[in-house]
Formats: C-alpha cells, structure tokens, sequence
C-alpha cells in the first residue's frame, strides 16, 4: 500500500496554512497598535475584528470536524435567527439604512446562504442534500423581506457561484478568479472615490451609493493621500472628515478599503489584503470537496465586495461568521479515512512470470 497523500503531508500543509494566517491577522493587530501609538489613535476596533475572526475560524475547524453537515447548518441558521431576532445588527445609535446596517445584512446573509449551500454540498443522502439547498433558497427569497436588496443579490450570486462550482473539477482556476473579483470590486471603489470613471458610469453609482457616502470616500482618499505612510490612526476618521455629522455619527467612511488606507496607510491595505489572500489560500489547500472550497471563497468574495462599499466589517457578527465559514470549509472531519486518500499496489500474478 503507497500513500498518495499523506496525514505527514497533509499537516505540513495546514501548519502552513494556520502559520499564514497567524502572520496575517498578528500583522493587523500589531500594525494597528503602532499606528495608534504614533496618532493618538483607538485601535479597539481593529483587536476586535481580528479576534473575532480568529475565534470564529477556530470554531469552525472545531465543530467542522465534529459534526461537518450539522455545523454547516447550524451556523446557517443561527446567522438567519440572528438577522431576524437583531435587525439592524448592531446596539449602538442606528444610522439610515443606505449607510448602516444595510451592508451588514447582506453581509450576515450572504455568508449564511453560502453556509447552506456547502452543507448541501457535504450531505450524503440525496433527500439531505436538497433539504439544505431549499434553505439556501429560502434564505435568498427571505432577504427582501428582511429589507435587504443588496443581500437578496449577494444571496443569488452565492447560489449560481456554488452550482457552477458543482461542475468545476479543479479549483485552483476558480480561486484565482475570486482573488480577481475582489480586485476589481476594491479598484472600482477606488476608483470611484476619486471620480476617475467616466461621467456617465459615476453618476449612476452615485445615485446608488447616495452622495454623502461619496462625499465620506472623498474625505478618506484625501486623508489616505495626505498620510500614506502610517494613516491618521485607527478610529480618527470622525475627527478629521470634513463630512461626517451629527446625523451620521459612527465616524467611519463605510469602505474597509478606504477605512484602511486613511486610518493605518499603504501598510494597513496591505494587511488587509493579506488577511483576505491567506482566507482563499487556507480555502485553496482544503481537504474538503470542491463545490465547498469555491462555494465557500465565493461567499467570502462577495463579503470582501460588500465591505468595500460598506460598512459590513464594523459589526462583529459578520467577522465571526467570516472567519466560521472558513474554518468550517477547511475542517477535516474526523470520521475521514486514510484510506481516502491512499491506493494499493497493483498485485503481482506470478502467473504472467517467466
């Protein structure tokens, strides 16, 4: 018996994998403490967002191997509950919906329909399997009706990704084209933010994204540009902003991107890139089935999109249901055999010898 891939191999790759993103994600947080320290700036947002995430993706790999199908669908309902019992996500005062907790809810609802999509995709029974993608179904058609629009799209987008993702026999073409997508969303957002598109292309995202957000992109390109190297310092954003008001009093310029290159500079995108990149790279070396790596990256991608025109990212819950459904898609599940993952020997007949 020749082992073709190996438990030995196996955990090399996931402690690369798992030191990655210790690198990353202690890269934010260290990032985010100096330049805190060289602004007088309040970096417990930016702990907070890395804790939550890595406490997620730690759950995740936990019940991921315990129970994959049942933890899958657990944290697909549990979003759904959260998202009806907490509307607006968070407990704070409540900005209009255009700029708060819009993103947060297609957020949380996107990452719970691609939560029930890889639970489909796991299930052994044929009757299981479309059970779960009923309820990603349903999830999609619920999201107008919690008022989400931007989630209903989101919701279908994670569907089509993951029944495209059924006929795909590699993933590696398919990670490189999410990392694209999130490319292009994080460019486009740039992009508009210093009204470098056409005029025609600008004014109708501007109707989209209303004026005063654009307004709040414009504030934190400046502020991106006038301090590339270390930012204003985390959480300063409401100080310096010429835009934000007594009406919109979050302080933040609803775009992680844009959030990031004001508040922690050129550096602090990098990270952010980073962490996002070791997400996809820890999804890529997964040993769980195809269809659950990309249906997976594509609900992550579709978060990255929605962080970068919105303020998904300031609500913990979103963090930690990022950072489950990565680690519930990369989780190897106990009851796996080795023999999976070996061939025998063709046996030799002594017949067919001279």
């Amino acid at each position: 018996m020749t082992s073709v891939a190996g438990p030995g191999e196996d955990g090399d790759r996931r402690n690369v994998s798992d030191a990655a993103g210790v690198i990353a994600l202690g890269g934010c947080a260290t990032w985010s403490l100096i330049t805190a320290t060289a602004h007088d700036g309040r970096p417990e947002g930016v702990l907070l967002a890395v804790l939550a995430v890595a406490a997620g993706y730690a759950a995740g790999r936990i019940c991921g191997a315990l129970l994959p199908v049942a933890a899958l669908c657990a944290g697909a309902l549990a979003g759904l509950v959260l998202m009806v019992v907490v509307p607006r996500l968070a407990a704070g005062p409540q900005i209009d919906a255009p700029l708060g907790h819009a993103g947060g809810t297609a957020a949380l609802l996107t990452l719970c329909t691609g939560a029930a999509c890889c639970a489909a995709w796991e299930a052994g029974s044929p009757a299981l399997r479309f059970a779960l993608g009923a309820l990603a179904a349903g999830i999609t058609v619920a999201a107008p009706l919690l008022g989400s629009v931007s989630g209903f799209i989101g919701c279908a987008a994670v569907l089509l990704c993951s029944l495209a993702a059924g006929r795909m026999r590699g993933r590696a073409l398919g990670m490189a084209g999410l990392a694209l997508a999130a490319a292009a969303a994080g460019l486009l957002t740039w992009a508009v933010a210093a009204g470098s598109l056409p005029g025609g292309l600008t004014a109708s995202l501007g109707g989209e994204l209303t004026p005063h957000r654009l307004r709040l992109w414009h504030d934190a390109l400046r502020l991106s540009r006038d301090n590339a190297a270390l930012g204003v310092g985390p959480g300063r954003f409401g100080e310096l902003s010429t835009t934000v008001g007594p009406t919109l009093s979050d302080g933040k310029p609803h775009s992680a991107l844009l959030q990031q290159a004001a508040e922690q500079g050129v550096v602090g995108v990098l990270l952010l890139a980073a962490v996002f990149g070791w997400l996809l790279y820890t999804l890529w070396r997964s040993p769980r089935p195809t269809p659950v790596v990309l249906t997976a990256g594509a609900a992550l991608t579709l978060l990255a999109a929605i962080a970068s025109a919105g303020n998904a990212l300031s609500f913990t819950a979103v963090s930690v249901g990022a950072g489950l459904l990565a680690g519930l898609a990369t989780a190897r599940p106990l009851a796996d055999d080795t023999p999976r993952h070996e061939t025998r020997a063709r046996p030799r007949d002594d017949r067919l010898t001279p």
